[in-house]
């Protein structure tokens, strides 16, 4: 069967078949007219996509303030970005990225060196001046003299993993291949490292990007030859990391299953036997908990070793063992940093100096989804301190400094302030700005009249929900243009994060809010698991209460209000769209889940059945389907202005996504809005050159802008304070 194309008046949509297929499942009916775009290759999608191509040029062309956006957005991009650096043998590398800058490049200097200067180690732009290479991954060697990184292209994120010479800076091992954002575990002296690589994608055809495994590669050998020490008999979509004590002592391996949340952790004695055949020995399996190891160096089998967990405590705590009761379980561990009930556990940063009474741990918390950071004696179990932060922000990024020493580097950054880098020093129990962040690092342009508010409402079953509301006046002054954004997915919490479209909405005169929904990992496990699941109809929920209270305190106002979320946010405006078409003025769904029915079949879609469930689940595939944005779509709706947002090498929701559900929107919707597909080549779900990102972020805030009404700055670039 065929049904009549809908077209609108002076839009006609590129004609896609609308075939009759379906499924029945578990006793469901489950249409699917457009299965056919999932075929990327086929003439008639390649046809499709190119006259959708077409259609969005023609459209971006009207959107009158487009370069002033781009102008805007691409000043308060200007910044430098810091990030935390790994001390190791007398050197320090980092990440840096400065204004002008298409990708952040890696420096290396020496430690404590009078004479600051760094140089550039790796430059994606110099191993492609295309900007379609992405440095990945990074890990120094424990003397700092060879450097493990990883760079893809095209946006696929499939790494090829080398060696090189810190000294010379030339590649001594590699390519190996098979490997995505691997965490490495050197061992000393250089000669061997503990990895993480998918298996031969012949052995399981169509199952490439799955079934890894734990492997020890030694520098300057075949990676064919390389043992496999872990994974073998695990399920396929298991994730696998990998970390060693500097000295050489302790491995320890991490196992999940897909991006679920329990974790299996194992640690081995590297002394009491070959490396090719480490003896890992359980330490925690089977238990919907996420629990990580910290060993420092010296620890001897009756030292004490520590974990971060939220094993009976979904908020989060630290406990003591000893390795050679790890294996007795919880019954051996002993309380050293408690749960609290405000507050929930992010980081941990365990410093062993021999200035040191005991070992400290630096620890993180949100509360609120405010950052605050403590530090804990890790012996007697009691908090000495806290950490004052430069302003209500987030944190991350905490790495120690040399092994065995007092120091630890941390990242702060909040909405108007770009990241910067501090320096904690166990000694003092201070923070202070590190010298070399410090010494060549721009600050911000003016932000003047953005301010940052954060605001509680009740979500439909009574639930507090909070959100970050960034605005001119820091009140509801007046109806204004309003952007709302969350996520509400796999524990992530949306901490306030220095972002130039935020600040550039702002600054045109609009209002910009940033919601924690349950799914999110605000508040905890416990959060976490209110929106996931058969929950996932929470998130949904506490979004749209966050756009009524935008309304009903006057932030904003009815037909000037506008959603935008990408991957996980992006099925979360999928639902918003069709679930009340008629609160929201425009959309933009960036690299989106959309058909829940079928998301598990492509991408990296196995890995999330622990946080969305199958549907191959009888008792899953009512909510899957019920909530489906592609499946809610109902013709006649009048649909808001929509633009859905993918990108052709994205490895993690395929573009099948978006194509199929522009199709249905536009078949469908009798709104005077465009429905629009912004396919983007050469990128993928994360990382893109900073001109591309900034092209992107212009075009989104231009289409939405023009929906609600709020032009441009009159004048290009930020204003002063």
């Amino acid at each position: 069967m065929r049904e009549q194309h809908m077209t609108l008046p002076l839009r006609r949509y590129p004609h896609a078949e609308r075939q009759d297929v379906f499924e029945e499942l578990h006793g469901l009916h489950v249409p699917d007219p457009y299965r056919h775009l999932e075929d990327a290759e086929s003439p008639a999608t390649l046809r499709w996509g190119a006259e959708q191509d077409a259609l969005y040029e023609a459209e971006r062309t009207s959107w009158a303030d487009l370069e002033r956006w781009q102008e805007e957005v691409a000043a308060f991009d200007a910044v430098d970005r810091a990030r935390a650096p790994e001390v190791r043998g007398g050197r320090v590398f980092r990440l840096r990225q400065d204004p002008g800058q298409e990708h952040p490049v890696l420096t290396v200097a020496e430690a404590g060196a009078a004479d600051t200067t760094e140089r550039v180690l790796l430059d994606p732009s110099a191993l492609d001046p295309s900007g379609r290479t992405v440095l990945d991954a990074w890990e120094p060697s424990v003397e700092g003299d060879l450097l493990a990184f990883q760079v893809s292209r095209n946006g696929t994120e499939d790494s090829l993993l080398r060696v090189l010479d810190v000294a010379t800076g030339k590649v001594v091992d590699g390519p190996v291949d098979r490997v995505r954002r691997s965490s490495i575990g050197w061992l000393p002296g250089g000669e061997a490292f503990y990895y993480v690589r998918n298996l031969d994608p012949r052995l399981h055809p169509g199952e490439g990007r799955y079934h890894r495994r734990v492997c020890l590669h030694r520098v300057g050998t075949d990676p064919g030859t390389d043992a496999v020490v872990f994974g073998e008999g695990r399920d396929r979509t298991q994730f696998y990391s990998v970390s060693v004590t500097a000295d050489g002592r302790w491995l320890g391996v991490t196992a999940t299953l897909g991006t679920g949340r329990g974790t299996d952790l194992y640690l081995a004695d590297l002394s009491a036997g070959p490396l090719e055949r480490p003896e890992l020995r359980p330490v925690q399996e089977g238990m919907d908990a996420a629990t990580r190891l910290y060993a420092v160096p010296g620890t001897g089998p009756r030292d004490l070793v520590w974990l971060r967990t939220d094993r009976d405590a979904a908020r989060g705590r630290v406990v003591a063992c000893r390795p050679a009761e790890l294996h007795l379980g919880p019954g051996a561990w002993r309380e050293v940093v408690p749960e609290r009930p405000d507050a929930v556990l992010t980081h941990l940063v365990v410093l062993s100096g021999p200035e040191l009474k005991h070992p400290l741990g630096l620890a993180a918390w949100t509360r609120d989804t405010v950052a605050e950071v403590t530090v804990h004696d890790l012996v007697e179990g009691r908090q000495i301190g806290t950490v004052p932060l430069p302003g209500i922000g987030a944190v991350g990024d905490f790495s120690a400094g040399s092994p065995g020493g007092h120091e630890a580097y941390f990242a702060y950054t909040d909405f108007v302030t770009p990241p910067r880098v501090l320096r904690f020093d166990a000694r003092t129990g201070r923070a202070t700005r590190w010298e070399r962040d410090a010494a060549d690092a721009a600050e911000a342009p003016g932000v003047g009249g953005a301010v940052t508010r954060q605001v509680a409402f009740p979500s439909r079953d009574g639930t507090t929900v909070r959100m970050f509301v960034i605005s001119p006046a820091g009140r509801p002054d007046v109806p204004r243009p309003a952007l709302l954004t969350g996520y509400g997915g796999f524990g992530k919490t949306m901490s306030p994060r220095y972002r130039a479209q935020v600040l550039a909405w702002v600054r045109a005169g609009g209002v910009f809010a940033w919601a924690g929904l349950r799914g999110g990992g605000e508040e905890g496990e416990a959060w976490h698991l209110a929106g996931s699941g058969r929950n996932k109809q929470n998130t949904f929920d506490d979004f749209a209460a966050a756009g009524d209270r935008l309304i009903a305190e006057g932030w904003t106002e009815p037909g000037r209000l506008a959603i935008m979320g990408g991957s996980n946010g992006g099925l979360l405006v999928g639902a918003a769209l069709t679930q009340q078409p008629g609160k929201y003025a425009a959309v933009v769904c960036t690299a989106p889940l959309l058909d829940m029915v079928r998301y598990e079949l492509s991408g990296l879609g196995p890995s999330w059945t622990p946080e969305y469930g199958s549907a191959q689940d009888p008792a899953l595939l009512p909510t899957l389907f019920g909530y489906s944005p592609y499946h809610r779509v109902t013709p006649g709706t009048a649909y808001p202005a929509v633009l859905l947002v993918a990108a052709d090498g994205d490895t993690r929701t395929d573009p099948l996504h978006a194509r199929k559900m522009c199709a249905a929107l536009q078949h469908a919707s009798s709104g005077a809005g465009p429905v629009l597909l912004r396919l983007e080549r050469g990128v993928g779900h994360g990382d893109r050159s900073a001109s591309r990102a900034v092209a992107l972020q212009a075009e989104c805030l231009a289409f939405l802008a023009q929906q609600v009404g709020l032009p441009a700055p009159e004048r290009p670039g930020p204003a002063t304070p």
